[in-house]
């Protein structure tokens, strides 16, 4: 097993120094206090609010990081002191809520998750319209149009299309991670044998997949221990490796299901497990999983993300992302493209999220952080961070993918490696292509139900069907109960 730090490790360590401010020194009180200082002398917009203190709320994502690692350029141009608090998610979401609730934003910007922040509690979020509007403050960069169009709807907005909550932010994206090295010493025995072309790739089937782990298994010993790995322990992480299946076979959890995932839904209606499609899914997941490395029932994403940087896997879907320390620890050796397809196409599930700024907030505040996530988003910044050695992320823009020595870093030697997987990552955004989960406000309680009852199938506790028809069930409770903030 590969002893290097995981992807999450890095982070924690990269945004240690970060976190440090909000640890080691004290947030601003969330009790009674005046307003941040605001002086327009000298026209410089960017000054405005200088000597204002802002407290940044994150999960520990690489974009944070390589922010938090130098905030300097920031407080350079504004006068603004930043504060970073990372949590791991369920923690944030909890924070984020108490914050909200009690009406004083002790927290100015939140990293607002879409599942568990935004379509819950999108009405504690500003409408970042009206910060745009305003013609005090600066304009963003390129405009919304720069934007990735599918991430703007799935981590900005909440059912209507006009109001925008967040900024895109991160996008980790689930993609074909493989042994580029072994696929070359290897592709012509495979092909001889397999009788395809094994080249990973979109036009590949979930069947092929199954077929060249399957022979890597049983013919490759020497160099691989297993053909694939997953990130199948009961959590967020399998619902998220089942989805790019079930979706690929033409199962959904709700009807509308590419509506429901990039603008979401209040009332999704009934659940869809229990189509044949979904089913038929199921049952290839779980033959898939019986053939995958055992040890993939306890990983997550960077369980399965160690395993392959070990050496331990000829292949895996996991988060574009990773493709950072990959290259760190096996330079060279990793191959990406996007996931196979199944009988109704290919799904790469989408992860990102946006920042966005508390209602909650104090008017010269609310200003103040809407230059922060202006900074933190521009297409400067994002560079930055894609050349940052403390975390790293990937643009959410489409102008920083058109830069030359952008283009450049997509093949090796690469100073930029997550831009190493660009050419998948590409093709997985597309509107038929991205995997999209229900925006819902009661998503959280009815994945836990998915990923539950997939751990049972997966342990031999229930059938493929009998697994689909049971979540079914559970997850239509959740929703006829509603949500209630």
């Amino acid at each position: 097993m590969d002893e290097q730090p995981s992807r999450r490790d890095v982070l924690r360590g990269a945004l240690a120094a970060g976190a440090a401010l909000s640890l080691t020194g004290s947030l601003s009180s969330c009790g009674a206090r005046p307003d941040a200082p605001r002086t327009m002398s000298g026209g410089d917009q960017w000054r405005q609010f200088q000597g204002a203190t802002l407290n940044f709320i994150s999960e520990n994502t690489a974009p944070t990081a390589a922010i938090a690692a130098d905030l300097s350029p920031f407080t350079k141009l504004t006068g603004i002191n930043v504060n970073i608090v990372t949590l791991e998610l369920t923690a944030l979401v909890q924070r984020v809520a108490l914050d909200l609730a009690s009406g004083r934003a002790q927290y100015q910007v939140i990293y607002a998750d879409p599942y568990q922040v935004l379509a819950p509690y999108h009405k504690g979020l500003v409408n970042l319209r009206t910060m745009q509007a305003d013609p005090n403050l600066p304009d963003l960069p390129g405009g919304w149009g720069d934007f990735i169009p599918a991430q703007l709807d799935a981590a900005g907005k909440f059912v209507e299309p006009e109001p925008i909550y967040t900024l895109p932010y991160d996008a980790p994206t689930m993609i074909w991670q493989f042994r580029q090295d072994l696929f070359t010493k290897y592709h012509d025995r495979m092909a001889n044998d397999l009788g395809f072309d094994p080249t990973p790739g979109g036009e590949r089937t979930w069947e092929e997949y199954y077929k060249i782990a399957d022979w890597f298994g049983k013919n490759a010993t020497a160099d691989v221990k297993y053909g694939t790995g997953h990130q199948a322990r009961q959590h967020d992480s399998l619902m998220n490796d089942f989805s790019n299946v079930l979706w690929s076979y033409g199962g959904a959890y709700f009807d509308h299901g590419k509506e429901v995932g990039r603008l979401g839904a209040v009332d999704p209606g009934p659940c869809r497990l229990d189509s044949e499609a979904a089913i038929a899914g199921a049952e290839f997941y779980n033959r898939l999983l019986a053939i995958a490395d055992p040890a993939s029932k306890t990983w997550d994403w960077d369980g399965v993300g160690a395993a392959f940087r070990g050496g331990r896997l000829a292949m895996c879907p996991n988060w574009h992302e990773f493709a950072a320390s990959n290259e760190q620890v096996m330079p060279g050796k990793a191959g990406y493209a996007p996931l196979p397809k199944g009988p109704a196409g290919t799904a790469n599930m989408y992860g990102g999220t946006g920042v966005g700024i508390s209602a909650n907030t104090l008017p010269h505040e609310r200003g103040a952080a809407w230059l922060f996530i202006v900074w933190a988003t521009a297409p400067q910044t994002q560079l930055a961070n894609l050349k940052s050695k403390a975390g790293g992320g990937t643009p959410t823009r489409t102008s920083v993918y058109e830069l030359p020595e952008v283009r450049a870093a997509e093949h090796r030697p690469s100073q930029m490696p997550n831009m190493l997987t660009a050419a998948a990552v590409r093709q997985a955004w597309q509107p038929d292509k991205i995997g999209l989960r229900p925006k819902i406000p009661m998503w959280n309680e009815c994945n836990t139900a998915i990923f539950t009852g997939l751990s049972r199938m997966l342990t031999g506790g229930a059938s493929p069907e009998e697994t689909m028809r049971s979540i079914k069930g559970r997850v239509d409770t959740i929703v006829a109960r509603g949500w209630v903030a």
